[in-house]
């Protein structure tokens, strides 16, 4: 069911701007049921995989002395923001969408628990002569390998094909795959242990990451100047919507050292805040304080004339990653977060009730029936 109408005919949605979740995720859920079939091909090979892991942000396998985590990950639409930039400004944003796109998939792998291991790279360009200009091909390879070394991932290898008429001519899809460990297998964090009276701990974003990226690529074309609005004195929208995804596997990583395990972890991204209720059990998830909003957040609702239902149903909203310890351990959480150069709160608790997100300040509530991705 839809549950985003536009508020008014101003109003600019995700779904107008071409993104319809309600068309997209039945697809995802059928794959998901074929997908389980094959789960018991694996004992033919002595493993079995980690039930608790299907639809999760990366599927677990049980290898023995220790799990292995795997996902793969698109970019999306930011290179299109990216190659706009270049034509205004002259200059190459790769840097960060390599950093983008790998965050994409470790943002996601660390949420069951995983210390990433290995990053493939796929880059399908739509046509060879895209590799030519070297300084933007440069630019892709040097961000990229600084994201590995800030992970402390190797960089094992990828896929470079030019597919001409399946990506437009002057373009590149860019996607990557990530495979991890968890070990020791106490690490795993698949919701099993989530509870009542679990604090719900926020990381910042550093602004859109690679989410809601057509939305704000359409509203664009509300802008007298464009990509070259300002949306806070000295930073254009365009540059604004560029700043890299945060990588959270140095937090994930340093929880573990502090002796803090998760109970739950959540990437925040497709599906906005909603992404709060992506553990199946019944529960009521409250928050009582909801971290600032980036410059470049803030500008966007405005100008799509969102409601606060409506961006936070669809944008980070200044979150990008959520957290759920137990309540003795949700200040050293955030202690954690800060020592690694990320901001965070204790945002909420976990209390019994139907499942439901209340988003207190902005009386908000999202229900089960508002994320459907199992």
């Amino acid at each position: 069911m839809s549950t985003h109408a536009p508020s008014s005919a101003d109003t600019l949605s995700y779904e107008q701007a071409g993104v319809n979740y309600d068309l997209i995720d039945p697809l995802k859920i059928a794959a998901q049921r074929a997908a389980a079939a094959t789960g018991a091909h694996l004992q033919s090979h002595g493993f079995s995989e980690v039930l608790a892991s299907r639809g999760e942000s990366a599927y677990v396998v049980d290898i023995g002395p220790f799990y292995m985590a795997t996902i793969v990950e698109c970019l999306g639409t930011k290179t299109l923001v990216a190659d706009e930039m270049r034509q205004l400004t002259g200059k190459s944003y790769y840097a960060g969408i390599a950093q983008d796109t790998i965050a994409m998939a470790i943002n996601d792998l660390i949420t069951v628990g995983a210390t990433p291991l290995v990053v493939q790279a796929y880059w399908a360009a739509g046509g060879s002569d895209w590799f030519s200009d070297k300084q933007r091909a440069q630019t892709l390879v040097d961000g990229w390998k600084r994201a590995c070394d800030a992970c402390s991932v190797a960089w094992g290898g990828g896929e470079t094909p030019a597919l001409a008429g399946i990506v437009e001519s002057g373009r590149i899809d860019l996607a990557a795959s990530c495979t991890g460990l968890i070990n020791p297998k106490s690490r795993l964090s698949v919701g099993d242990r989530l509870g009542v009276g679990d604090a719900i701990v926020l990381l910042a974003s550093s602004g859109i990451h690679a989410n809601g990226l057509s939305l704000a690529r359409k509203l664009t074309e509300r802008l007298p100047q464009g990509y070259l609005t300002e949306v806070a004195p000295g930073l254009t929208f365009g540059d604004a919507l560029l700043a890299p995804t945060t990588l959270y596997s140095p937090v994930t990583e340093a929880l573990f050292k502090a002796g803090i395990s998760p109970h739950y972890c959540a990437n925040i991204t497709g599906h906005g805040w909603r992404k709060l209720l992506r553990h199946p059990g019944q529960f009521t998830y409250r928050i009582q304080q909801v971290p600032p909003v980036t410059a470049v957040l803030r500008f966007i609702q405005e100008h799509a004339k969102q409601d606060d239902r409506e961006a936070y149903s669809t944008l980070n909203m200044g979150a990008g990653f959520a957290i759920f310890v137990p309540a003795d351990q949700a200040q050293a959480t955030v202690d954690v977060a800060k020592a690694c150069g990320i901001d965070a709160l204790i945002a909420g608790q976990i209390e019994a009730g139907p499942k439901q997100l209340l988003i207190d300040p902005l009386n908000i509530r999202f229900s089960d029936e508002d994320l459907q991705l199992r």
